[in-house]
């Protein structure tokens, strides 16, 4: 089994609660950083721009991606330009489509002449994949595909992120982002077909500890976990009481 160490592909923490991702930023292992708007308004986020602008200022020197969130192309472009003056480690996700379906290529296009660093989210498919990669060519980005989200309808996403990463090899410059992971082999999974990078939340992250684990020894601290938990319960059942038939 590969070691933490020999991990060839970059963990990026996704997250928007300010204390964990400065949990994660003291650990070397953690490459840079993701959000979304979904996170944000778990974590209570009220302040867009305050909350973002106050975690660049924390984490000066990791890439961080913030997401645009209108549903108008013009605006979306509008609102990228202003994301990506905040700080040159700020990459902007920009959704691959709006809600009605219009392909965001266009904005896309313009945005990577310009500069800017963009990371394609939401994508699930090798074509969305080829289309977005032509329009980042020659420019710093990402393309993040949800391979946690393909898996949840039933199909193995494994095949796709290895066309998606056999795809991108005309294209230095892009990286491929393996996005909503559900598990901690989806590590492995991404490391083995060599997707560039892997994020996933504190919780996921957090089990790398487990890596190499003696599985016996894991038994038994799950039997023990179940052992404890039932004890601080305090569950009890009456004592089974004998009964004789009467024939």
């Amino acid at each position: 089994m590969t070691s933490v160490a020999d991990l060839k592909v970059k963990l990026f923490a996704d997250g928007a609660d300010k204390a964990g991702m400065l949990e994660m930023y003291d650990n070397p292992s953690i490459k840079g950083f993701t959000t979304n708007p979904t996170l944000m308004r778990m974590a209570g986020v009220q302040d867009y721009r305050a909350f973002a602008r106050e975690i660049i200022e924390a984490i000066p020197d990791r890439p961080i991606s913030l997401e645009v969130f209108s549903d108008e192309m013009a605006e979306m472009e509008e609102q990228a330009l202003e994301i990506a003056s905040w700080g040159d480690n700020v990459y902007v996700k920009i959704p691959v489509t709006n809600t009605k379906r219009d392909p965001a290529y266009s904005v896309i296009r313009r945005l990577s002449r310009a500069k800017v660093k963009v990371n394609v989210t939401a994508l699930m498919t090798v074509d969305q994949v080829r289309e977005v990669a032509d329009c980042v060519a020659g420019n710093p980005s990402y393309i993040s595909v949800f391979a946690g989200r393909i898996a949840d309808t039933g199909r193995d996403p494994v095949p796709i992120m290895g066309a998606a990463v056999k795809l991108l090899e005309s294209t230095p410059d892009v990286e491929l982002i393996w996005a909503s992971p559900r598990e901690l082999l989806n590590v492995f999974q991404a490391n083995s077909i060599g997707c560039h990078i892997i994020t996933a939340t504190n919780d996921i992250l957090n089990k790398l500890s487990l890596v190499g684990k003696d599985l016996d020894e894991y038994s038994l601290d799950t039997v023990k976990m179940f052992y404890n938990d039932a004890q601080r319960a305090g569950y009890t059942l009456l004592a089974a009481r004998s009964t004789t038939l009467a024939y």
